[in-house]
């Protein structure tokens, strides 16, 4: 039995699997670019400096984009060398056998899933309050779950439902609308950082670190610049998405580490200017509020901010949700093609070659869990399941340049094994940071993937079959 747990897949470079090539560089940036600016740049920038960092937030971001530089390298010479939808569920099937990829498989549907069901329910809070500003109420009983005394958040089902249909359309219109509302989002905050800089004072950002390097209080909160890294994680989380375009690049091998390595780069940049400026113009003690962007524009006097500011968090957190849902389809398509689950969702549709049958079943797990749970601290349990997922490319990396040091490597990382292994140890670190609850909530969720994985997909996986 133990043998067949670590049963592994044979190399095939960026087989022909009957999905679309049509994403360029260009698309792939940007996707990266639309999963990962959105929640954290608008919402855990102001509450990581007023709980966590202080003006030294600014620290806590390079930190985290640190330990997601290492694993974008990682994630490139991977990407770029084998391919696959299904990211590091497909390398950890290749380096590691089959039951690891599986429960790396079931850590991204935590990352993607959970993730994208948490930005839906903060989407819809945005966008009721933006309907409210223009003197329009939705009815309460539809925009809370039932368990806090409503009916459905509507709102939050809605755009899942929406993002579901765009996406069963085709992939190549799927990049072109989040191309577009990157663009959207974007403007937003250049329009912010234009009218912001001329403000700063510089007797905000002292104390530069209010709350020191890490410090564990007697009620089990964890501050400091570390602490505030491990929470601003979140804002890298979703650029990895690129990866699971592998199938649907016209160049894979080389559009794929340019797509990761140009969104991470981007992406951390931006998150240090508007830091920055934020505890710049505001004192640090003052943005603990769910849109500090707009709190500060209102603080300088911009009073129209408000709406213009919504407009680029609505595009974001759109963003943000299509991506996670993209990648979410293309990771269960990959694991459905290997028969770890149904293998009725690996269909593609000949028309418009896309999985629409897992693109659906997505939807309605999806919709159903944003429209009718509160996630409240379920959401950061995403954190530490992306931080896993990390340090398991990293080791793959390692791991496959001894089983296979003639594969061909169009990216290769430098002075191998330092960067993987330093991707491990920062990663792990952050994780450390994390409080204990999330550590229990990994714990049984990984309860859960495995004990679906022996009842199930031991005994239907395609490589069982071909065993037999």
């Amino acid at each position: 039995m133990l043998q067949s747990l670590f049963r592994k897949k044979s190399i095939q470079p960026h087989a022909q699997t009957g999905l679309k090539k049509c994403l360029t560089a260009f698309d792939l940036a940007l996707l990266g670019i639309g999963g990962a600016i959105g929640t954290g740049i608008f919402v855990l920038t102001g509450i990581a400096a007023a709980t966590q960092s202080g003006p030294a937030v600014v620290l806590s971001f390079i930190i985290a984009a640190v330990a997601a530089g290492f694993a974008a390298l990682a994630y490139a010479e991977l990407a770029a060398s084998i391919g696959g939808s299904g990211s590091a569920y497909g390398y950890s099937y290749i380096a590691f056998g089959e039951v690891v990829a599986w429960m790396m498989g079931w850590m991204l549907l935590l990352e993607y899933g959970v993730g994208a069901a948490a930005v839906a329910n903060g989407w819809s809070g945005y966008f009721i309050n933006t309907l409210a500003n223009i003197g329009i109420a939705i009815p309460v009983h539809l925009t809370k779950a039932p368990v806090l005394g409503g009916t459905i958040n509507l709102p939050a089902f809605a755009i899942i439902w929406v993002l579901t249909l765009l996406l069963m359309v085709g992939v190549k219109e799927s990049a072109r609308a989040n191309n577009i509302m990157v663009a959207i989002k974007l403007s937003t905050i250049m329009i912010f950082l234009v009218l912001a800089i001329g403000n700063i004072q510089s007797e905000h950002w002292q104390p530069f670190m209010p709350f020191g390097w890490f410090e564990t209080l007697d009620n089990g909160k964890n501050i400091g610049v570390l602490a505030g890294a491990s929470l601003v994680f979140f804002a890298y989380f979703g650029f990895d998405a690129v990866s699971t375009a592998a199938e649907e690049c016209q160049n894979p091998q080389r559009d794929l580490p340019i797509g990761l390595i140009a969104s991470l780069v981007f992406c951390t940049i931006i998150y240090i200017i508007v830091s920055g400026t934020l505890t710049g113009v505001v004192p640090y003690t003052e943005l603990n509020t769910a849109s500090p962007v707009a709190f500060a524009l209102t603080r300088l006097g911009y009073t129209w901010s408000s709406t213009l500011v919504a407009t680029g968090v609505l595009a974001g957190l759109i963003t943000v949700l299509l991506v996670l849902l993209y990648g979410l389809t293309r990771i269960l398509f990959a694991m459905s093609r290997d028969g770890l689950i149904s293998p009725l969702f690996s269909a593609v549709d000949p028309d418009r070659q896309t999985p629409n049958k897992i693109i659906l079943m997505c939807g309605v797990v999806v919709s159903i869990v944003a429209g009718f749970i509160p996630l409240g601290e379920l959401a950061e349990t995403v954190n530490i399941g992306t931080l896993a997922s990390f340090i398991m490319v990293c080791v793959g990396v390692i791991r496959l340049r001894q089983t296979h040091p003639t594969l061909a490597r169009p990216f290769k990382n430098p002075f191998n094994p330092l960067i993987p292994v330093l991707g491990i140890l920062a990663c792990a670190a952050l994780m450390s940071f994390l409080p204990a609850s999330t550590w229990q909530r990994f714990g049984w969720w990984a309860l859960a993937g495995i004990s679906f994985y022996l009842i199930y997909s031991r005994h239907h996986s395609k490589l069982a079959q071909s065993n037999t």
